[in-house]
């Protein structure tokens, strides 16, 4: 089987990290810079509370000379993947499975799904369908990462806390031989991939977390341990948790496979770990605030509802991140 990470910062250096582990695959990555030439001399090095890891992967920052994968991990921030379609492009061969970000709704999120809205193509999270058409909705398959990593320097990831679980499912809900395979591949390398019938829950309750965490984290510079600590914050966040549950229930999630307290347990066992948003804060790097916020706002309006607590939030995250650029 042939895979490429495309995008090896901290969930894809993860990924590749624990895929180098299995024997068979013909594993690459698609990094950059720094990052790259660090992980072409010394490895890919991973740290986890079970001890450290050197994995050595072949790296490149061209994905067209890799050519057709039989599976393609978009490790990428949501607002890079347009610029990257021509290179995955590259990467795609008749049969290729892709599993795209899913940090907010995906644009396949429709695809295969009855109902009112099937076939319904989000505008505000793919515009003018460039994704749909360049990743076929048919190629995908879904995968929640759910795990607290951070690139701490060129080549080298750190795993806070022991929360590991990847679930993967196809949209339409069949162990096909594809999900299968990959899940084979994933569970061998140690990634915790259990096949889930109902992948679209498990999305909307990734999503969920990364939708609240994130901006509270950014507004008070704080790590998940100090959080989940302050029930004042914690009481925020359950307002915002719910706020969005409703939103995915209207539009038909029936069965949570992970409640709220699951999740605020989750990022407790994170201990000090900075959120993904907080990382890219302190680096002055791009926020993934217009992915969330227009996840759930779009997905707000096709269900016909109000998102307040959710809407106060990202209207002081935006006020922040505008006065921290004006200021730079």
């Amino acid at each position: 089987m042939k895979i490429c990470i495309f995008g090896a910062g901290a969930i894809g250096g993860f990924v590749a990290a624990h895929l180098a582990r299995v024997d068979g695959l013909q594993l690459s990555v698609v990094a950059r810079g720094a990052h790259l030439q660090a992980i072409r001399e010394r490895g890919l090095r991973m740290l986890s509370p079970q001890g450290e890891q050197v994995a050595r992967v072949h790296a490149t920052d061209l994905a067209e000379e890799l050519g057709p994968q039989d599976v393609v991990f978009i490790a990428l921030k949501q607002h890079q993947v347009a610029a990257a379609l021509p290179a995955l492009a590259s990467l795609l061969g008749p049969h290729t499975a892709v599993l795209p970000p899913t940090t907010g709704i995906p644009y396949w999120y429709f695809h295969g799904l009855g109902g009112p809205h099937a076939g319904h193509r989000i505008d505000r999270l793919d515009p003018d369908g460039a994704q749909w058409r360049t990743l076929d909705p048919a190629r995908a398959i879904g995968c929640v990462y759910w795990t607290a990593t951070e690139l701490v320097e060129p080549g080298v990831v750190r795993h806070d806390g022991h929360l590991l679980r990847f679930p993967i499912g196809e949209p339409d809900g069949q162990v096909t031989p594809r999900l299968q395979a990959l899940a084979d591949a994933m569970n061998a390398a140690g990634l915790n991939a259990p096949i889930v019938p109902d992948i679209r829950a498990w999305i909307w309750a990734k999503m969920i977390s990364s939708l609240c965490w994130n901006p509270v984290a950014v507004l008070t510079g704080a790590t998940l341990d100090r959080l989940t600590a302050a029930p004042g914050v914690l009481a925020l966040v359950r307002r915002m948790m719910r706020e969005a549950e409703t939103v995915a229930e209207a539009l038909g999630v029936e069965r949570w496979p992970i409640s709220i307290d699951e999740r605020i347990a989750a990022a407790r066992n994170a201990g000090a770990h900075r959120m993904s948003m907080l990382q890219d804060w302190e680096r002055a790097r791009p926020l993934e605030i217009d992915v969330l916020n227009a996840s759930i706002e779009a997905m707000a309006d096709l269900a016909g509802l109000e998102t307040p607590t959710i809407d106060a939030v990202y209207a002081l995250l935006r006020l922040r991140a505008s006065s921290a650029s004006a200021a730079r």
